[in-house]
């Protein structure tokens, strides 16, 4: 059904996708409303998922303050 390169390549885009919604909640401060979500499995599934998202927008975060390849501009 799947081979290795579909998975990695779906689980890849599935990361992607929490990193932006990371993104967009950090700089808007809109979150997708879980408490929405009446079925507790998923949505502890769906907390963890975007959870992972912040993990990802932190880390990338960190690395590009610390790192003397970009700089901020004030617009």
């Amino acid at each position: 059904m799947f081979g290795l390169g579909r998975l990695s390549h779906l689980a890849f885009d599935l990361v992607a996708l929490s990193t932006i919604i990371a993104g967009v909640r950090r700089a808007t401060g809109f979150a997708p409303a879980t408490d929405l979500i009446k079925d507790q499995g998923l949505r502890s599934i769906l907390e963890s998922y975007f959870n992972l998202g912040e993990s990802v927008f932190g880390f990338i975060s960190g690395y590009i303050v610390n790192s003397k390849y970009f700089k901020r501009r004030l617009s």
